[in-house]
């Protein structure tokens, strides 16, 4: 062991005893990670949008394509040049197969886009929920401030409070980075 990593988990030590002894700090991080990723993921739904947009011009321009070399087709059969009506259904089909591609290119730019979508309102969900932890937790810790206890006042210190507890704040921070985790696999 060397001195770094005694020092390196003292400060982890004294950072969790922290956060422990004030549990609205930690909901500070998780809602600034929160608002993090609502920032990431509005920006990848932008990014799908533009691609798709750019992705169904390409296809239409292609169609407009695939139609000039279908009618030449018909065109170079019509006059008895089954030379150039060959050449020209090989450049036809090898459009079509373009046309395929850019399409899937497209369904996979949509899918991604409505993942996108559903990951923006599960964090957005999240925030609110934390956000209405942190309203709680500032209500609680300023009716704890305003009351003033005697000295010969026994406090219970093993209560439970969900909204204050720090372990349940990990577990909701862990279940969250889990199902985040699992959207973008998705995507």
């Amino acid at each position: 062991m060397s001195i770094f990593d005694d020092f390196s988990r003292f400060l982890e030590t004294r950072l969790e005893e922290f956060l422990k002894n004030n549990p609205h700090l930690e909901l500070q991080a998780l809602l600034e990670q929160l608002r993090e990723q609502e920032e990431e993921a509005l920006k990848l739904i932008v990014e799908k949008e533009g691609q798709k947009k750019h992705l169904e011009a390409e296809i239409l321009s292609l169609a407009e394509d695939i139609q000039a070399w279908h009618k030449r087709v018909a065109k170079a059969k019509s006059a008895g040049r089954l030379d150039l009506a060959q050449r020209a259904q090989e450049r036809e089909a090898t459009l079509l197969r373009q046309g395929n591609q850019l399409w899937g290119q497209m369904e996979a730019a949509k899918q991604q886009l409505a993942n996108g979508k559903t990951l923006l309102t599960q964090i957005r969900k999240r925030k609110e929920e934390l956000q209405a932890k942190a309203r709680q937790a500032q209500a609680t810790q300023a009716k704890t401030n305003d009351d003033t206890r005697g000295w010969n006042e026994t406090i219970n210190y093993n209560t439970y409070n969900k909204a204050t507890d720090p372990l349940e704040a990990e577990f909701k921070k862990w279940e969250l980075d889990d199902e985040l985790d699992q959207l973008k696999r998705n995507m």
